[in-house]
């Protein structure tokens, strides 16, 4: 059974959304803050984490920022709920590493279905041949990914994002088929969310980020993946 970690610290709603993962099949965890968590986590290892940002001890974004650097838990994918709405926070919570963003109120079977297509999304195909590109490759069934052989530390959409590009070297992209693509029916999503993940990802394969070799703007379109042969 897949482990559902819920970071929320009103319990009514924490008590909710465990309900409707439970009845769903998952195996759940609660925790009310941020205090011991990371240890909590790592100890527990959730497949996916649910969120809440704003937490009586800490910032959840603070949280998520501290998830992403530890080794255990930075490909596991974090779903933000949070009451703010603003375009700004959303996008502050794909800026420092989040998969997803739900606000207050929510529907539960839209979040359990949420949850349901991202873990979808992190089944490894058993069959899936390595990809090879330049100096990157992909081991498609571990879901790893290496530049010079050296392992890239890759988010969950960071890893989508790549996986999608590499397989398509050298053609653009608009944002919107790269939303289709890698985001699917995730209707929360906007062209600044590619944005967002673009210039992540560059900060992770790229020397020179602000001169990137291998993940190119096409102005006033969208990107493209290049590679030298």
């Amino acid at each position: 059974m897949k482990r559902i970690a819920i970071i929320e610290d009103e319990a009514e709603l924490a008590a909710l959304v465990e309900y409707n993962l439970v009845r769903n099949g998952f195996t759940t965890m609660i925790l009310s803050g941020s205090s011991g968590a990371i240890r909590k986590l790592e100890e527990w290892k959730p497949d996916f984490i649910i969120l809440d940002v704003m937490l009586p001890d800490g910032d959840g974004f603070d949280l998520c920022r501290a998830l992403r650097r530890t080794t255990a838990l930075a490909r596991t994918p974090v779903l933000f709920l949070t009451a703010r709405s603003d375009e700004v926070d959303r996008v502050l919570g794909f800026e420092i590493g989040g998969d997803d963003y739900m606000t207050k109120p929510f529907s539960p079977r839209e979040l359990v279905a949420r949850v349901k297509a991202h873990l979808r999304r992190e089944e490894p195909d058993t069959e899936a041949e390595p990809a090879v590109a330049g100096p990157f490759r992909m081991d498609r069934v571990a879901r790893r990914v290496f530049l010079h052989e050296n392992e890239l530390a890759l988010t969950s959409t960071e890893y989508k994002l790549l996986d999608f590009l590499m397989a398509h070297p050298g053609r653009a992209f608009s944002r919107e088929q790269l939303l289709d693509q890698v985001w699917g029916s995730q209707h929360f999503v906007t062209p600044r969310t590619v944005d967002v993940h673009v210039r992540r990802l560059r900060e992770r394969i790229e020397e020179q980020p602000d001169a990137p070799r291998y993940l190119a703007t096409v102005r006033g379109f969208g990107y493209r993946f290049e590679v030298s042969e």
